[in-house]
């Protein structure tokens, strides 16, 4: 059997003009795919198909808006894998206690997330080659609860629960999740340096991730042929810590 690769796979990701969508961009660039870059700022995807070179197309999107990603996969046509890294959790997940929880604020968090990804995947589906794959993105609150926190982890495993329901649905097309611990990403490379070290000090690689580390995950993923149903925990030993 010949060893798998992403060499000529059209690959699309939801969130691929920064962060670990982008890292995930660009490794697969590296490896001989071509990617289609989908994110909310035409600007942003601009920049980043640029920067990505010749290899790289990409299109606005609103995850949020079921024309807007029907239009964008519809223009995009046949693909081999789609990643979703799209979005943070929202403004109303900072911790908080319970009693002075806005529900409102944090049910927000699921429009980009959560219900952004199934508006992808329903309009992507059609056009995904029978052996290729989709790939979501959750985050280590859903297996290590932290105070204040408590939507963060419902909404972490409402993705991996997705992703359960749709391996078995959308088979032969696999579907999985990398749940990343801690990524130096554009918006963590602001945050105060005590910060940070206090969020990793205990673990057993005391640091964040680097955006292209967490991205060998979704390439494995991609290549993975008999891989599905699966969630990927890229954390620097947090599960252990």
């Amino acid at each position: 059997m010949p060893v798998p690769t992403l060499r000529d796979r059209r690959i699309v990701i939801i969130g691929g003009s920064s962060g670990i969508g982008y890292a995930v961009a660009e490794c697969a660039v590296a490896e001989g795919a071509r990617v289609v870059i989908g994110s909310s700022s035409a600007d942003n995807v601009g920049a980043a198909v640029q920067r990505l070179g010749q290899a790289a197309s990409g299109e606005a999107v609103d995850v949020q808006d079921e024309a807007s990603v029907a239009a964008f996969f519809a223009a995009i046509g046949a693909f081999d894998h789609l990643v979703y890294t799209a979005g943070d959790w929202g403004p109303g997940m900072a911790p908080s206690p319970l009693a002075q929880m806005d529900i409102a604020a944090a049910s927000k968090g699921l429009k980009v997330r959560f219900w952004g990804a199934l508006l992808a995947i329903k309009h992507a589906q059609p056009h995904i080659a029978a052996d290729g794959s989709i790939t979501l993105t959750d985050g280590l609150l859903a297996h290590r609860p932290r105070k204040g926190l408590p939507l963060a982890t419902a909404f972490g495993g409402a993705v991996e629960h997705l992703v359960a329901g749709l391996a078995m649905d959308l088979a032969p097309i696999r579907v999985n999740t990398v749940c990343p611990g801690l990524v130096r990403t554009e918006r963590i490379a602001q945050w105060p340096a005590e910060l940070v070290s206090q969020m990793t000090g205990r673990l057993p690689l005391a640091r964040p991730a680097d955006p292209a580390e967490v991205a060998q995950a979704y390439l494995y993923l991609m290549r993975a042929g008999y891989t599905t149903g699966q969630v990927i925990i890229v954390d620097g030993g947090g599960m252990l810590a």
